[in-house]
């Protein structure tokens, strides 16, 4: 991983600590562990992420998934810190055939539970979603409840992905919406709670409330409007993720090279 990173010119890194799509995973060994965080450090790659899984839905109704998800989300903030992590990004998961309301008591709870049996310095990131199907989260009104149920405070905060957001109703592609969509995040949550950007355009349109991931000023954000979000002045010391399409590193190449040149003109404007 750390010799991928410095091939694509990466300042920081989000990786997952094990298979993303399974239950299980082998132990992290000390060997593992001492190699991956001397490589980041020599590299001088920070922050690192850790992302949940795909599989864990802590807003389940269904008892044996909503379990085995608590136990993914202990057994990843273990791990996390064991590769010198701070921060798990979190997916806040589907609601299924339960209500909303009862779905985000599930979520708090679950992270509740977690914090608590696992004490360490590992601070959660939830992630907000596009909405797409019975996904919660997908408004700062819905995070602001689900912060406010979370008894750890210093251990929670918010990874915000631009896709999601712009899918959701959040119009990120023009001024007034970016300006709009940042007063309201820090009115109902605070910016001081905002850790991470996960930069992705989005393939479907404002409000559409489905889930596709586009290169960086191909979709519907578009370009202008990624120049506005990573140069603005109460966003632009974050630091960003690219979760943009890939069938090669040409296309992370590519995308990485678009968001730089876009900071470098604004810097030059």
């Amino acid at each position: 991983m750390v010799a991928r990173a410095t091939h694509l010119g990466c300042e920081t890194i989000q990786i997952f600590s094990g298979n993303p799509r399974g239950w299980k995973n082998k132990p992290l060994s000390s060997a593992e562990t001492a190699k991956f965080k001397e490589g980041v450090k020599k590299e001088k790659i920070n922050p690192v992420f850790v992302h949940m899984p795909y599989l864990p839905n802590i807003a389940s109704p269904r008892e044996n998934l909503y379990f085995k998800s608590i136990k993914s989300l202990q057994e990843d903030l273990v791990r996390t810190e064991k590769l010198g992590a701070t921060y798990l990004v979190l997916h806040l998961g589907s609601r299924i055939t339960s209500s909303e309301t009862k779905a985000m008591g599930r979520i708090t709870q679950a992270v509740n539970h977690a914090l608590a049996q696992v004490k360490n310095r590992v601070i959660v990131l939830l992630e907000n979603t596009a909405g797409q199907g019975t996904a919660i989260g997908y408004s700062f009104s819905q995070i602001k409840e689900l912060l406010n149920g979370i008894d750890n405070k210093n251990r929670v905060g918010v990874c915000l992905d631009t896709a999601h957001a712009f899918e959701a109703g959040y119009d990120l592609s023009e001024k007034e919406g970016l300006e709009k969509a940042i007063e309201e995040f820090d009115r109902l949550i605070g910016l001081e709670k905002l850790y991470l950007l996960h930069l992705n355009d989005s393939k479907t349109p404002l409000s559409s409330r489905i889930d596709r991931h586009w290169h960086i000023g191909d979709g519907y954000i578009g370009r202008e409007g990624f120049r506005r979000i990573i140069n603005h002045p109460e966003l632009s010391h974050l630091p960003a993720i690219l979760e943009t399409p890939r069938k090669s590193d040409e296309d992370d190449l590519k995308n990485i090279s678009v968001v730089r040149d876009l900071v470098e003109q604004s810097e030059r404007d």
